[in-house]
This record gives structure tokens, C-alpha cells and sequence, in this order.
């Protein structure tokens, strides 16, 4: 343990000492709202060791998506699905030799803290006596946001999308269904295990089971649209995403590492 320690250290001040500093403005990240957390605390320890600045944009992942393939200066992409990506791949925005299933998540029911429920998800689930006569459901939009998505295909398992279709508050972001949580607009939402465990105000009713949607995949690329300096900074900065630093706090922030170091 120690000798693997010490190991890891004298890599991170060996990779410190030779990556160049980047200005701010020359390693831009383009992630899923979902990691903001965790990518601001990993790139507060990547610039201690290296001296390079990374900056985050952080929204929803067809948001990041469609502004990469309108000409975006972005140098790394961290999507919340496989289908943004393949977005961009198809286009060949990506350098596909650097693509890597990076991170996976759970997805979750959540309530106000103040209103606590606990239910069952299973088919044939009573989502109407959940939300209550006038009651609406918050997620992400299903026609492009990564958490809708897999929120529709829970719904739809679960023999509930009939009821949750018409009621449904479409948001531009799994962290704006969880503020409407939060401030008791809606009585519930579908959001990601990982926002709901940062939030305060509300409480996790039940874990949808892992069948009932697709795998939540949060793959990363090297944007192919830069200047060769700036796409080698971003492969720096995604090897440092899969590192034991990297990986270690993912973990505290309740993402699944799919690449470990």
C-alpha cells in the first residue's frame, strides 16, 4: 500500500513538472450538469498539481452538444449518455480514439424533505396516488435531456407513462427538476442518485431498479475541432479523470467509476 502511494505521488509531481500551463480560456470542459460538483473539486486539485486551469461549462448534454457542433470552442465533452456522443461522433467532432465510458449513476424518486414518502417501484406502480389530484412530476425533458430519457424508459417499464406523460414538468436539466423539489413546486421528480444525495431538501422515496431503464453512462472525448495544443491539454486532463485523485472523488460525490486508475 505504501509503495502504491508513493507510486501515485511521484506520478502526479512528474506530470506536474512537464505539462506546460494553460491559459483558462484554452482548456474549456463541457460537461453534464449532473457533475458540477464533482468536476469543480477535481479541478481545483488538477490545477494545484499541474498549473493548468481548466473551466467548466456545465448544462444539459444535448445543450453542450448542439453548441460543440456550432463551432463552440470546447476542448473535452462529458456527456450524461452514449447518445450525445454518438452525436458528435457522427459528425466527427470527437477524436474517437480518446472516447471512454468514464462514470455511471443511479436514478432516482425524490420528494420533499418536509413530505417524505417511501414507495415500492415495481410494475403497476400508483404514480397518480403519488402526485395526487393536481400534482406534477419535474424530470428532465425526455425529447433531449439525458435524465428525461432515462426517466421515460423507468415510466414506461414501470406501465406508468400513460399517467406521468400529461403531467409532466419538462426541465432544460436534471439539477432544475431537483430545485423544483426543493422549493415544493412539484411533489416529486426523477433526478440522478448523485444530485439527490448534494441536495438538502429532499428525500429519496426509491432507487428505480437497474432494468427498468438503460445504463446510465457518462462517456468523455477529446473535442477534434481545436488546435493540437489545446486538444493534447484535454488529453492530460482525461487521463487526470480517470487518475486515483479523480476516481476518489468521484466516488465521495456517488458515481460509479467505470475506468478505474
Amino acid at each position: 500500500m505504501i509503495q502504491r502511494t508513493l507510486r501515485h505521488w511521484l506520478a502526479v509531481f512528474a506530470f506536474a513538472a512537464t505539462a506546460p500551463t494553460v491559459a483558462a480560456a484554452d482548456l474549456t470542459v463541457f460537461g453534464a450538469a449532473s457533475l458540477s460538483d464533482a468536476l469543480r473539486e477535481i479541478g481545483h486539485s488538477y490545477r494545484a498539481a499541474t498549473g493548468e486551469v481548466p473551466r467548466f461549462s456545465l448544462a444539459a448534454s444535448s445543450t453542450l452538444a448542439r453548441q460543440i457542433e456550432a463551432g463552440a470552442q470546447a476542448q473535452l465533452f462529458i456527456s450524461a449518455d452514449r447518445q450525445w456522443m454518438d452525436y458528435l461522433a457522427e459528425r466527427r467532432l470527437i477524436e474517437p480514439a480518446t472516447r471512454t465510458d468514464l462514470l455511471g449513476n443511479r436514478l432516482v424518486l425524490v420528494t420533499p424533505a418536509d413530505r417524505p414518502r417511501t414507495v415500492t417501484l415495481a410494475p403497476g406502480f400508483d404514480l397518480g396516488a403519488l402526485l395526487g389530484p393536481q400534482g406534477r412530476l419535474a424530470t428532465g425533458d425526455p425529447s433531449h435531456v439525458p435524465a428525461g430519457k432515462y426517466a421515460q424508459a423507468a415510466l414506461t417499464w414501470l406501465g406508468s407513462w400513460a399517467v406521468a406523460q400529461p403531467r409532466l414538468v419538462r426541465t432544460d436539466s436534471v439539477r432544475a427538476a431537483l430545485a423544483l423539489v426543493e422549493r415544493g413546486e412539484v411533489p416529486a421528480a426523477i433526478v440522478y442518485a448523485t444530485d439527490a444525495a448534494a441536495a438538502r431538501g429532499v428525500h429519496v422515496a426509491a432507487v428505480f431498479p437497474a432494468e427498468s431503464h438503460p445504463p446510465i453512462v457518462y462517456p468523455a472525448a477529446v473535442v477534434a475541432t481545436g488546435e493540437p495544443v489545446e486538444r493534447e491539454a484535454a488529453r492530460r486532463l482525461l487521463a487526470w479523470l480517470r487518475s486515483a485523485p479523480a476516481s476518489a472523488v468521484f466516488r465521495k460525490h456517488g458515481f460509479a467509476v467505470l475506468t478505474p486508475p
